[in-house]
């Protein structure tokens, strides 16, 4: 409902065709009636059994803005600027389609699947107001008409709107962020390379000189001495 008109259009006019001297077409403008509704309940022949509903009680008319539109007929009344907010009805269950866009809807379904596979059967379902059935059927392939369809975005074909479209994708992505596994963030295992020594060069032999490999004793020098020194003990014993 326009915020500039009143809550009970038709019962507010029912109260000013009965209490003011307004022109129909000053009761119609505020109320956003057509003249000849207007005229109709003047005459009795429409809302007959509609209460009249004072705008002056509820705040949405003054009585200087009323005085004000009967001395003028070319006046058109305001409404009183509202100071409670009502909320407008949640729609619940899924979106009511028009017969002429339901066969539409496979292709709508097939577009979802395709490019926000994150939504959930729930989503799509309230989304162009269709069955889960459907829905799985077009999932995996088995639609009856799967070969013919193509997809199309829901919102050019008016099953929804951008808003309804960008809110569920948006619930669909957070929903899923939760689900996938955290990363470890703490310390982890080092690499090898830093773990394991270089080997160390402290007990490597040092390459030798030439005159050193010269100088040193052979084996056969060496038992040689061991030798001689047998032969002398047994000079000794004869």
């Amino acid at each position: 409902m326009s915020d500039n008109l009143p809550l009970m259009p038709k019962a507010t006019a029912v109260w000013l065709v009965e209490n003011t001297a307004l022109t129909f077409d000053q009761i119609a403008t505020f109320c956003g009636l057509h003249p000849l509704e207007v005229k109709g309940i003047a005459d009795g022949e429409v809302g007959a059994g509609i209460r009249g509903r004072n705008p002056l009680l509820n705040h949405e008319l003054t009585r200087e803005e009323i005085a004000k539109a009967e001395g003028d007929e070319s006046y058109r009344l305001k409404l009183t600027k509202r100071t409670v907010v009502i909320p407008e009805k949640k729609r619940s269950g899924p979106r009511y389609t028009p017969v002429s866009r339901r066969q539409d809807r496979p292709n709508a379904i097939l577009w979802l699947v395709r490019n926000h596979p994150e939504l959930s059967d729930a989503q799509i379902s309230r989304l162009v107001g269709t069955t889960k059935p459907t829905i799985v059927s077009i999932r995996e392939k088995t639609h009856w008409n799967y070969s013919n369809l193509k997809p199309v975005d829901p919102v050019s074909l008016g099953l929804s709107s951008q808003v309804d479209l960008d809110s569920a994708v948006q619930k669909a992505s957070k929903r899923r962020a939760k689900m996938m596994p955290v990363e470890p963030t703490g310390p982890t295992l080092k690499p090898a390379s830093e773990t394991v020594a270089e080997p160390s060069t402290r007990f490597l032999e040092e390459p030798r000189t030439k005159k050193e490999e010269e100088e040193a004793p052979d084996a056969a020098s060496v038992f040689a001495g061991f030798g001689g020194d047998d032969s002398d003990d047994d000079d000794k014993k004869d």
